[in-house]
């Protein structure tokens, strides 16, 4: 519903906007140029979800096989402490905590339409133990909240995206993504712990986020003493590594649990591929409208104005370019996913605000989208404060994927 309000704001306005440059500037070619930009989108569009196509079949295979050969479970007994901490009024051994194990399992992993559903499975889990049907739990407001931050350790999609416009190195931005989606997780826990006096102090809890801490600084550290060409190499060789130690550790289990290894993939990319086709029509009408809406030059006029009051306020605007993305991210998953790939397409996949587009991309989650989807899966209708808690968690997200983004890249 979002999604539609916000295509149809896109291309009303960008009528509006073009007509008004027809009157006041004697713009006559604005209406060409855009329908050009039109056609154009929609033919990026299917050319970006194709090249998606093997890239999510091999990673949902990939998935498959661990699911299998059971290191998906090991890897849920080993945060099972974690979690009965944060969740108590789930009960030891709920199918829920499995579902919800997965589902941040895929977000870490940046497999985004392989989380939806295991989400969908987990909030229906937690709906049986929710005492009133109409109103959130506990449990599903942290649960919620934890999605929309989306801590994401490898955010293959988004490698991916850049891969296909063209960047020289996709992995770059492995690093500043690592750190803000780790920054809005933190706060989206610490604000929704806060709501439900859960103790943050406690030792399972504590231990796990200071290890996770001391993880990311002790990164921020290293990094902060290199160059940007060593960061940038160092970034790749991290991404790269733990992408191949994962399919490999995947790959072992499932041979010494005498798995189908082959037919395990199969018929895991058989699923990446029917995912891969249907974001198609999706990703085709965002960045149509998309189009349209910077073709008007709406978008140059509304970035116009926050760059004057940004140079007003004595600061650098080289960041006012990728505010796009991060306007759109909390409404629409797809729709900041079109503002990123047209960025990179408009300004360059390798430039500042193009790569900044991608941090913030990998920041955080959609709030909206989530919450209408995951609550609306199980009739929720009073959601508490769960919005207010999530968008907290993007803010956070996002301010820090700015910050990292000069700190990396400008």
């Amino acid at each position: 519903m979002i999604l539609n309000y916000i295509w149809i704001a896109f291309i009303l306005i960008a009528f509006v906007v073009a007509v008004f440059q027809v009157i006041f500037y004697g713009n006559t070619d604005i209406f060409n140029e855009i329908i050009q930009s039109a056609f154009g989108s929609a033919k990026t569009g299917f050319e970006i979800s194709l090249g998606l196509t093997g890239v999510l079949s091999m990673w949902l295979g990939i998935m498959k096989i661990g699911e299998k050969g059971g290191v998906i479970n090991t890897f849920a007994k080993l945060v099972a402490p974690f979690f009965s901490k944060i969740l108590p009024d789930v009960p030891k051994g709920h199918p829920a905590l499995g579902s919800i194990f997965m589902n941040v399992s895929a977000n870490m992993l940046g497999l985004d339409n392989a989380a939806t559903p295991m989400g969908l499975k987990a909030m229906k889990e937690l709906q049986e133990l929710n005492p009133d049907k109409e109103t959130a739990s506990n449990p599903m407001i942290m649960f919620l909240v934890l999605n929309t931050a989306g801590l994401c350790l490898i955010p293959i999609s988004i490698m991916v995206y850049r891969a296909q416009m063209g960047a020289a190195n996709p992995a770059d931005i492995f690093l500043p993504i690592l750190i803000s989606t780790f920054i809005a997780a933190l706060t989206g826990l610490i604000t929704v712990a806060i709501y439900q006096k859960i103790n943050l102090f406690d030792r399972t809890i504590l231990l796990t986020l200071l290890g996770l801490g001391g993880i990311i600084g002790a990164a921020i550290y290293f990094l902060s003493q290199l160059s940007k060409d060593q960061i940038a190499q160092y970034s790749s060789l991290t991404a790269n590594f733990i992408l191949l130690s994962i399919i490999v550790s995947f790959i072992i289990m499932a041979v010494i649990r005498k798995v189908n290894v082959y037919e395990s993939f199969i018929e895991g990319a058989k699923e990446g591929f029917q995912v891969a086709v249907g974001i198609i029509p999706y990703l085709i009408a965002i960045l149509v409208a998309i189009g349209i809406f910077r073709a008007s030059g709406a978008l140059d006029f509304l970035t116009n104005g926050i760059s004057w009051l940004v140079a007003k306020a004595g600061l650098n605007t080289d960041f006012v370019g990728a505010l796009p993305t991060a306007f759109m991210k909390p409404l629409s998953g797809s729709g900041a996913r079109g503002m990123m790939v047209d960025t990179m397409k408009t300004m360059g996949a390798d430039s500042f605000v193009g790569r900044l587009s991608c941090i913030i991309q990998g920041s955080t989650d959609t709030t909206f989208y989530i919450l209408a989807v995951y609550f609306g899966s199980v009739g929720i209708k009073n959601t508490r404060y769960a919005l207010a808690a999530g968008l907290i968690a993007d803010f956070a997200g996002i301010t820090a994927a700015i910050l990292l983004g000069y700190l990396f890249f400008h």
